[in-house]
């Protein structure tokens, strides 16, 4: 019989952009991204890929130490991503090239 871990849920901030055609997810909770042809495609493949990156640091043995590089706060049978305190555009100069 296999061990059976204790798991709890977390919500992630991910941010959905469009780059030629393709639909980027990033969440910078664990610096991960992924794409997709569309808007529920990216949704479905970055839920896959977290899920397989939280997954694989288990077995590892490194989910803790990656988790908290990443800024997470370890609770009570809980692991609390880091909080977004805002989100902002910011404007800058870009050079144009001839």
């Amino acid at each position: 019989m296999e061990f059976m871990k204790k798991v709890s849920r977390a919500s992630l901030p991910v941010i959905f952009l469009k780059e030629k055609g393709q639909f980027v997810a990033y969440t910078p909770a664990l610096d991960l991204s992924t794409s997709g042809k569309s808007l529920k495609e990216a949704r479905k493949n970055f839920t896959e890929a977290a899920q397989i990156l939280l997954d694989e640091c288990y077995k590892m043995g490194t989910l803790s130490r990656v988790l908290k590089e990443l800024g997470w706060k370890k609770g009570k049978n809980t692991w609390m991503p880091p909080a977004i305190v805002a989100q902002d555009f910011r404007e800058v100069t870009v050079p144009v090239t001839a």
